[in-house]
């Protein structure tokens, strides 16, 4: 997913809780689905990250080397200026985007 196109703002927002607790009726269960989307959206990028700078590894490092990887910079400014995996989270689920289930709650047939 290319979560630079999301409507996610790239700083903090405040929002109203009584909204975010609409769907589920808790503000705490609301709280823990965003945490959990988050630590998903987080491993995303992270590995994402890491696929991209795989390409630029070099196992014999030499100064001159270092210092001419400007593509290797450009995909760093690019991650850093990506909104934040709560953030994005939050978007994802205020907009209704995120589906989630609990077990205990389901009636077992």
């Amino acid at each position: 997913m290319d979560y630079k196109k999301s409507k996610a703002p790239t700083n903090t927002v405040t929002r109203n809780i009584m909204d975010l607790c609409e769907d589920t009726g808790n503000i705490y269960e609301s709280v823990a689905i965003i945490s959990k989307r988050a630590n998903q959206i987080s491993a995303e990028i992270k590995k994402d990250l890491n696929n991209k700078l795989q390409e630029f590894a070099s196992y014999n490092d030499s100064l001159e080397e270092v210092f001419e990887n400007r593509e290797q910079i450009e995909i760093s400014r690019y991650y850093e200026k990506l909104p934040k995996p709560t953030l994005l989270a939050t978007q994802e689920f205020v907009e209704g985007n995120v589906y989630w289930r609990d077990p205990s709650k389901e009636n077992n047939l």
